[in-house]
């Protein structure tokens, strides 16, 4: 009986393990982001700052992010760019399938200053 449940907590630990990995950001825009944070919709529950976990501490352009402890759902997108623009992505949704869990291009690049 007991290799049955060490088959199956084994199933779960890779799937586990699979989902985490897949749990990343791709930079589609053509600038460099500095700082990323993002915050369930409507909330100013801003997580740390994303990029920190990067071995240089940005996302170049067409560059993936592993985010820490970002679970599917919508959420407000805070980012600053290698030229001090800060701009604000609002209601994105990050996906727990797939090949990442949400991406940004320039298009989406609105709301932002200088």
């Amino acid at each position: 009986m007991r290799r049955p449940l060490l088959a199956a907590m084994l199933v779960l630990a890779s799937a586990a393990a699979f989902g985490a990995e897949r749990n990343r950001f791709w930079n589609l825009t053509s600038v460099t982001i500095t700082e990323l944070y993002l915050a369930p919709a409507g909330t100013e529950k801003w997580s740390p700052n994303q990029c920190k976990d990067d071995k240089d501490g940005s996302v170049d352009a067409d560059e993936r992010l592993q985010l820490k402890n970002v679970p599917p759902g919508l959420y407000d997108v805070k980012l600053t760019d290698g030229h001090g623009r800060r701009c604000l992505v609002k209601n994105v949704q990050v996906k727990g399938t797939g090949a990442y869990s949400f991406s940004l291009s320039d298009k989406d690049l609105t709301d932002c200053t200088e």
